[in-house]
């Protein structure tokens, strides 16, 4: 599994669907795709040997509630945990980390029933390319 691959395969364990950042799509793109609230999108950013890359992921839902994403970003902490969340990859391994603040509430002007919390996390890269 590449670094990309990792990244994916971390994003897409909570039980919603996880979407890269650069391929992130409107409203109704993701209703075509099937891709309904709550989701992830996260940033791809990839380095070599003992390299840290701060990255953020966002998650996205529709409710009148912070409940059930506050729940989602309490269960991706836990995953990562204090010590960090170490992944086997091709050639190395990704160690993710808690970022600071790990997670911050922002609005969507756009539309007041949409919740975003974003996720913020380091992914030192522990590989040989």
């Amino acid at each position: 599994m590449d670094k990309a691959q990792a990244l994916y395969e971390f994003w897409s364990s909570f039980e919603v669907s996880a979407i890269d950042e650069q391929s992130a799509y409107d409203e109704d793109t993701l209703k075509d795709l099937n891709i309904d609230f709550p989701y992830i999108t996260y940033e791809t950013a990839t380095s070599n040997f003992d390299n840290e890359v701060a990255l953020t992921a966002s998650l996205w839902d529709k409710s009148t509630s912070w409940e059930r994403i506050t729940e989602l970003a309490d269960t991706i902490a836990e995953e990562i945990g204090y010590g960090g969340k170490v992944i086997k990859i091709d050639n190395g391994y990704i160690w993710l980390k808690l970022g600071s603040p790990f997670a911050q509430r922002f609005p969507v002007d756009s539309n007041d029933s949409v919740r975003r919390i974003t996720i913020n996390y380091i992914a030192d890269y522990l590989t040989a390319t």
